[in-house]
This record gives structure tokens, sequence and C-alpha cells, in this order.
């Protein structure tokens, strides 16, 4: 299929374009940019004029619920919400059930995935057998069915052996471990914040120290593990939440350790004081912290610790969520509100619009180690195309995911995904 993007204004962090440009796409990539290339004849032209296109954006953390969890969330509804939010590729955890820690089960969920023809998916393997922290999987075998990378998901490593083995093993192949830093025992049944506000509310707390401890431990491991014959163990570090953990990976980062870091959306706007009464729509994990955390969030996005925002998509049935907050399960949908969310932060902090996009796109690419997140000529048409201006409200009936819990509920969002093309196809459509 052959489509003109007329009148729009295109932005693309990572070629440093922001200018009203018309993109031409052919046979499943970008044919040209602003002007049409020789023969080209549109078989649709799509009206962008006011609107914003960009790369489709690339999302680190989106729980699919399959296999296992079909009651929370399916395959196809999760990645229905992913393009009507603009997000075409996205990375699955492992922490499916059974967890991800064998070929077939990887093989089997890109096939389904393939078979929707929507956004791509990207599987993250399991890091051990059954996320159980004991005997690391075979990472080899699980690259080649389709794996990017190895993580525990929200499971901690006890045994940090096992956790230095895998490193060894990782960096010996070069393969990226994703780890969230969280010490397995401080805060072990802590279900917000270690602060004021939970001692308040009578919760059990998590405190900084659970993610300055695990730091610590990941980084000495890094670096016994050094590097051998050009390999290095590659971090990626998940969903940070702290002033006292980013500065860790600031001097990590300065130090040269190979480290990367994301930060959930969640995380850039609210603090443990948003929980209000109980509100078990708040309860995340990691909890939501203070306000001098959440600030330095926004201090570490804007200088580059912080190199991607993830929506930390993770759907809960209405039964898991609609209870007491130290009962309910810990999570919210994110994939439709990653978009808005990252231009409020863009609005509030006064930055460029290409640099608050190059979270979602670009950067975020570059951790997932794809060919994406851009707009070149040549390169794969996955795009976004936006109403930078237009509102809506964030109610369960406007949401597309099976997971229809957020503690946006009620907020008026601005920013709304038009049209989302997954390799040169319209994927998803919304006019009024």
């Amino acid at each position: 299929m052959r489509i003109k993007i007329a009148g729009g204004r295109l932005i693309d962090p990572q070629n440093q374009i922001d200018a009203q440009q018309d993109v031409y796409v052919a046979a499943g990539r970008i044919a040209a940019i602003g002007k049409a290339p020789a023969g080209f004849t549109a078989d649709q032209t799509i009206d962008a004029q006011g609107l914003v296109v960009c790369p489709g954006l690339v999302d680190l953390s989106a729980r699919l619920r399959e296999p296992g969890y079909e009651y929370k969330a399916t395959l196809e509804s999760e990645l229905r919400a992913a393009v009507a939010g603009g997000v075409t590729s996205l990375a699955c955890p492992p922490d499916t059930d059974p967890a991800l820690d064998e070929p077939g089960l990887v093989e089997m969920l890109k096939h389904r995935a393939r078979q929707l023809h929507l956004a791509h998916v990207y599987p993250v393997g399991a890091l051990t057998q059954g996320l159980q922290g004991e005997a690391i999987t075979e990472m080899a075998q699980l690259v080649e069915a389709g794996c990017v990378a190895f993580a525990q998901a929200d499971q901690p490593i006890v045994n940090t052996q096992t956790l230095q083995r895998a490193l060894q093993y990782a960096r010996t192949f070069n393969y990226p471990v994703w780890l969230r830093a969280q010490d397995p025992w401080l805060g072990r049944h802590g279900v917000a914040h270690a602060g004021a506000t939970a001692g308040r509310m009578g919760l059990s707390g998590v405190p900084v120290a659970s993610e300055t401890v695990a730091l610590h431990t990941i980084f000495e491991l890094l670096r016994a593990a050094g590097s051998r014959a050009g390999a290095r163990a590659r971090v990626h570090l998940c969903r940070l939440s702290s002033a006292a953990g980013l500065e860790l990976v600031r001097a990590a980062k300065t130090e040269g350790l190979p480290v990367s870091c994301d930060v959930g959306i969640h995380h850039v706007h609210l603090t443990d004081v948003d929980m209000g009464y109980f509100n078990s729509q708040y309860r995340l994990n990691p909890p939501l912290r203070a306000q001098e955390d959440r600030a330095a969030i926004v201090r570490a996005l804007q200088d580059g610790t912080i190199d991607a925002i993830c929506s930390d998509h993770t759907p809960v049935d209405d039964d898991a969520k609609q209870q007491s907050f130290a009962e309910a399960e810990a999570g919210a949908t994110g994939l439709e509100v990653l978009l808005p969310l990252t231009l409020r932060w863009a609005e509030q902090e006064k930055l460029p619009l290409a640099q608050a996009l190059s979270k979602i796109t670009t950067s975020a690419a570059r951790v997932l180690g794809i060919d994406a997140g851009h707009v070149s000529v040549g390169a794969v048409a996955d795009l976004c195309i936006f109403d930078p201006h237009a509102t809506w409200r964030v109610e369960p009936a406007a949401l597309i995911s099976q997971g229809r819990n957020s503690p946006f509920l009620g907020y008026e969002m601005v920013g709304r995904v038009r049209h989302t093309l997954v390799e040169g196809k319209p994927v998803y459509g919304h006019t009024s």
C-alpha cells in the first residue's frame, strides 16, 4: 500500500527533524520525506494538518498477560490498546504463566503476535528457570527463539552467586540483562513508600534502601565481571523510583559502567501523597515515592541519567484491584496514557517536544536494541500521528485495554493518537 501523509509536523528526534513535511510510504517503508518519489501515486492520503507525525512509540515494559493470565487481559486486547496509544514496538516481561523460560513459549508468543498484525512484540526471556532465582535459563536457545534480553520481572534473585553467574554468562555472549533494583528482603512485604504517608496510614513500607542496596550489589558484580574480548555485561535497570537510586546510577555512568535505566510514566507525575484515602488505584510496584524523589526523576530525565520512559503497563482485573490497599494487586494500565502523560511532562517542564518524544521513541529503541524509533528514508514505516491539542478523559469506557484500572481515572488528558501505522499499514484510526 502506498500512503501519503500530508501536511503534518514531522518530529524525528534521531534525525533532528521538526518541520512541516509530507511523508510518503510504500512497500512498508518510508519512501520519501518532503518530495514525492518519482512515479509515486498514493492509494491513500492521510490529512495530517494540525497533527504531529512521529516515529511509532517504543515501550520497554508492557505485560500482555498471555500465556496464563487471560482473565486479566489477552494478547489481542493489549496489542489493540498499544496501537491506540501509538505504540508500535513493545517489550513484554517474562512473568507469564508459565514464565518465558522455554523456547517453545517464546515462539508461540511471537507467532500469536504476528497473526494479529498489530504492534511488534519483543519478548524478554526469563533470566532463571521459572523466575525462581536459582538455575539460569538456556539463554542461547531463548535468543534463537526471539528473546531480546533477560530479566526476572519483579522477582528478585536471592542468591547473589546466581546473579553473578548470569551476568558472567550474559557477558560472554553479549546478552543484555534487565534488572529491577530491589533487595529481596528489605521491604519484602511492603505496599507503599516507607515514609510519613505510609506511617500515617498504617501501611507496611518499602524503604529507598531496598533500591540502593540492590544497586550497590549490581554495580559491584558488574565491576567484578569486567570485560573480556570486547564483551561486557550490559545491564538495564528497570523502573527506578528514588533520588538516591538515581544518584548511584549517575555515578555509575560517569564511572563508565555499561548501564542504562528507565522509569515508569506514573512515577514521572505522582507521589505517595496522591494515594489519598487508601485508593488502591495508586498501588504500584515500585511504590510511588516522595516529592523529592519525583523531582529527582524529572531532573534525571532531562540530564540523560534516565534513558527512557515506559508505560509499565500491567492490566489488573477488577476483583484484584478493588480491595483494600494492602490486599490489592499492584499495577495499572499504561499503554494508552503513555503519550499524553509524556506530553504533559514536556509542557510542565517547558521542554522541546522532540526531546520529550525521544524518551519513548529513539532512546527506548536504543535500549531495546532494535532498529526503530526514527523516521528515515528506507526505514520500516512504523508511525504515530497524533493531535497534540485534542483532549479526552481517562475513563474505563475510553480505554481499549482489558485492564481498565489507572491512578489517572477521571483525569483530562491532552494529546490523542489519530492514526498508527505498522510496517506501512494503518492499524488504528480515530477521527472524532
